[in-house]
Parts: structure tokens; sequence; C-alpha cells
């Protein structure tokens, strides 16, 4: 009888430092594999399996698409991958962004509980944000294991505190430190019980990622169509709720939950201020010299009406550029970490 064989672990904000204790704790003879999703730029280069193979004793790689999945190996998703779980082995796909992130959390721990069910031990580590909920949802539905760090002695508290709010039955929440003692002792441990079955918008969800063109094309959808368009393609969002949780997904597969999705659309409100800020500053710099030339050809009349405008289309001007700075402001003080003292065979 299997162990608990796959853990599949998650992070975000402060994860480089998370990971490196996680995995400098777990044994070489570890009776599970690892899969780490850390977010990271589409466009950058990662060095994390570097760093991990300095700090652990367990060797890590970068998946690769069709590997296999190894007892004691450690996988980690490249930039710009979804990396998702088939039963025995690993499949990399560019698939549709999930909560503004390729690769992304969700994916990963849906896949893992569609293929692993039971065997599945999800890890929520430090980050910002929510991205993994609905991953940890997944798992808990199929009876896997939940693992979460303490909001407490996270670097940021935004993705364990979201697991926390909006998952049921939690099994474990841990500071840092504890939680490779519980992932060791979890693997060592037989599953027993029967197999809770995927549901069918699991089914969907995992099927979404990989651009399924019959799911692409399947009017019959999880949700309801909301009012809402996505951030990313501009098409419907239908609404999903997972108990507490409340997501969005697009016909072309773009995830959001409900804390994404405000963010996004924050963003979106961001630049549409910027570009008025700039067309307003382009009228009033060409009013200004309309006004100029109007002066010089002794119209006074013309010339008073343009500096008048002027002056209103500055005004206005400085009350979106107020509204910029003083929003800035804010996502500053809201995302700037608090200081703290410490910080803390083949699997088929």
């Amino acid at each position: 009888m299997p162990g608990h064989d796959l853990i599949v672990v998650g992070a975000s904000a402060g994860g480089v430092e998370a990971l490196t204790n996680l995995v400098k704790n777990l044994p070489p003879d570890l009776n599970a594999a690892v899969i780490i999703v850390l977010h990271v730029p589409s466009h950058g280069t990662s060095v994390l399996p570097n760093i991990l193979n300095r700090a652990g004793k367990l060797p890590v790689s970068h998946a690769k698409n069709g590997e296999q999945i190894r007892l004691r190996q450690i996988y980690v998703a490249p930039p710009d991958y979804h990396l998702l779980v088939k039963y025995g082995y690993i499949q990399l796909k560019r698939g549709p962004r999930e909560n503004g992130h390729r690769p992304a959390i969700d994916p990963l721990f849906r896949t893992a509980a569609r293929a692993y069910g039971r065997r599945v031990i999800a890890v929520v580590l430090t980050g910002v944000l929510d991205d993994g909920t609905a991953g940890l949802t997944a798992v808990k539905m199929r009876g896997g294991v939940a693992v979460v760090q303490d909001p407490d002695n996270a670097m940021y508290s935004g993705m364990p505190r979201s697991a926390i709010e909006n998952v049921d039955n939690i099994d474990y929440i841990l500071p840092l430190s504890e939680i490779p003692d519980v992932l060791v002792n979890l693997a060592n441990t037989p599953v027993k019980g029967e197999e809770n079955p995927v549901s069918d918008e699991m089914e969907i969800e995992s099927d979404l990622v990989e651009l399924d063109m019959e799911v692409l094309n399947n009017e019959e959808r999880p949700g309801k169509p909301s009012t809402f368009g996505c951030p990313d393609c501009g098409g419907t969002l239908w609404e999903l709720s997972d108990g507490g949780l409340l997501r969005f997904r697009c016909r072309t597969g773009h995830a959001y939950s409900a804390e994404t999705l405000l963010a996004k659309q924050s963003d979106a409100l961001e630049d549409a201020l910027w570009v008025a800020l700039r067309a307003l500053e382009e009228k009033a710099s060409l009013s200004r010299r309309m006004a100029t030339r109007m002066r010089d050809r002794n119209q006074s009349l013309a010339a008073q009406r343009l500096e008048q405008e002027v002056q209103d289309t500055q005004e206005r001007a400085a009350i979106i550029r107020d509204v910029l700075l003083k929003g800035n402001a804010i996502v500053a003080e809201e995302t700037t970490p608090a200081p703290k003292d410490e910080q803390p065979t083949d699997v088929s």
C-alpha cells in the first residue's frame, strides 16, 4: 500500500528562503517525490534548482516535459510553463495564466489531485494574494492532505491566510520549521480509505489549462456567466464557487480568485488613469502653444479662451496625478512586510 508519496509545494513572495529551509531539512531517503511551483517572471531565468541543490540532500532540477516522476527527486516548474501532473509523469504546458501567473500553483495542485488522489500532500507557503487556495480545495476534495504555513510565521501571509480562511478541514497549520518532519511522517504512512471521485468541474478545469479544444468548444462549462470581463483577453468570465471561495474563469481558460481579479482591475484602472493623465498633459501643452500664437497675432479673446482651457486641463491632470500618487503609496505600504526577528522506486 503506497504512502503519501507525492508532495506538491506552492510559494510566491518570500518563497526562495522558505523553500531553502524546507528542502534543507528533508532527508535523502524521503519516500516521496516533491514538485515545486514558485512564482517567477515568465521571461526571467530561474536559478532555484541551483539554490536548492546547495541547500539540501535531494537532487533538484527543472522539470522536463514527459519526465517520469521518481521518488527522492525534487522537480521545479520552469519559467513560463504550467507544471501539470499526469499519472507517472510530468507535463509542461504554456496554457492560460491562472491568478496572473504561469507557472501557477492551482494547476499543479489540481492535476496532482486528479492523478494521485489521497496520495497527495499539498503545501502552501509564503506569498501574497491567494494562488493555491483553489488547488488546495481540489486536493481536499480527493482526500489528500493539506499543509499550510502558519501565516504569523510567513514572510508574506496572504497565501497561507487565504488557504486557512477558504479551505475546509486543513490538516496542518505549522511554522515552517515543523513542516519537514510532518512531510516525512506522512510519506511513511500508508494511504487508507476509499478514493473520492474526480468531479466534472475538476476534469474541465484541468483540461482547460492544456487548451484542450474539445473543452474549449464545449458550451457546457462550470459556473454561470458573470458581468465581468477577463482582464487578459476581454472575454466573459464565468463565476465559480468552491465552498466559500469565489473564483472566475473565462472561455479560453484564464482564471482568477476574487481577490486576484480585484487586483487586476486595480491595475487596469491605474493604466487608464495614466492614459488619461498623458492625454490631459498633451492637451494642455497644445493649448498653451496655440494661446501663444494667438497672443503674437493680437487675438486676445482667443488667447484668453485657450489659456483658461490650459488652466482647467491642468487642474484635471492634478487630480488624476494625486489619485495615482496616493494609490501607489497605499500599495507600497500594504506590500512591505513587517520586520521579523526570525524568518523562519517510481511514483506510479
